[in-house]
């Protein structure tokens, strides 16, 4: 393949893994704060400073505009994002920071499903075989019934689910709006969600603020600094390769999730866990590589679909 004018393959990969892994990072850093900070904190503090940076790094550039010509759009997204994080926040005070990223990383599996069943769209049977594939990785992860993770796990699949239909969404609409745009209205959006939120849950927040060794403070800090790094760095990535090279790469996010884990907790998954996440690895990848190959064979952009995948 032939790289166009501006493109730079293997430098997008490098940027694609590097958000890859401020995602799992903030994710330890969530689990890590969890006895902390309540998710209504963490969640305001996310969005609050995502919305900050990207209004900044806005206003700074010429050729960069707050417009958006789809309000609605803009409002339905984030609200699909900003819940998907709340559920991954809360996951992560009763998860293991690998399991969950493994369910999460579901997304592209839940997203052919719901383009089948809501937008009616056809799926071929190596389609299902990746669904298929991905869900069995799943069980081998959970083990229902082994007590490693419980009834927890049903919040990351919820996250997986609303971030299929931010996906999708997104898919439809994104390619009229300036992926910039699109990211500050991200984490406008959240914040809007996040601060009633955060104000009604009364003055105990602001004492957890009020009360909190530096450390904890400075790891919050962190948490909203990596997931909006995420963001950028496959903004980048992005404007060098296609998204259909670049997808498969996001899924070194549980290899890195695993390595935190180990390093913040000393705690590893066993070989099942092991098996299961390298399960849902292959059978996510590809379905998301065909996604893309798929759509640059329609002519439909989906650039943007890729910048906010799995984030949080």
């Amino acid at each position: 393949m032939i790289a166009k004018p501006g493109q730079d393959p293997l430098l997008g990969i490098a940027l694609v893994m590097g958000a890859a892994s401020c995602f799992a990072v903030m994710d330890t850093t969530v689990r890590y704060i969890g006895a902390f900070f309540s998710v209504a904190v963490v969640l305001w503090m996310r969005y609050a400073l995502h919305a900050m940076a990207m209004s900044v790094w806005i206003a700074l550039s010429r050729d960069k505009t707050f417009r958006t010509g789809n309000p609605m759009f803009q409002i339905a997204r984030g609200a699909l994002l900003a819940f998907s994080s709340a559920m991954a926040f809360a996951a992560l005070r009763y998860m293991p920071v690998a399991e969950f990223t493994a369910i999460v990383m579901l997304t592209p599996l839940v997203a052919t499903m719901l383009a089948r069943f809501w937008l009616r769209e056809p799926v071929s049977r190596l389609r299902w075989a990746m669904v298929a594939g991905g869900f069995i990785g799943a069980l081998i992860v959970i083990r229902p019934g082994s007590g490693i993770v419980g009834w927890a796990v049903l919040l990351p699949l919820a996250a997986a689910v609303s971030n299929a239909a931010f996906q999708i969404l997104t898919s439809r609409l994104a390619p009229h709006e300036d992926p910039f745009t699109t990211n500050f209205y991200t984490g406008a959006t959240g914040m809007a969600i996040a601060t009633p939120i955060l104000l009604a849950a009364g003055p105990g927040v602001f004492e957890q603020l009020a009360v909190a060794p530096p450390a904890q403070i400075v790891a919050l800090l962190a948490v909203a600094a990596l997931g909006t790094a995420g963001h950028l760095l496959l903004i980048m990535a992005l404007g060098k390769a296609p998204a259909a090279t670049l997808m498969p790469f996001l899924y070194v996010q549980i290899a890195v999730a695993a390595l935190a884990g180990y390093i913040a907790f000393d705690r590893v998954p066993d070989a099942w866990g092991w098996t299961g996440m390298a399960i849902i690895a292959i059978c996510g990848a590809a379905s998301a590589w065909l996604n893309m190959r798929d759509a640059a064979a329609k002519h439909r952009p989906m650039t943007p679909v890729a910048a906010d995948t799995v984030s949080q």
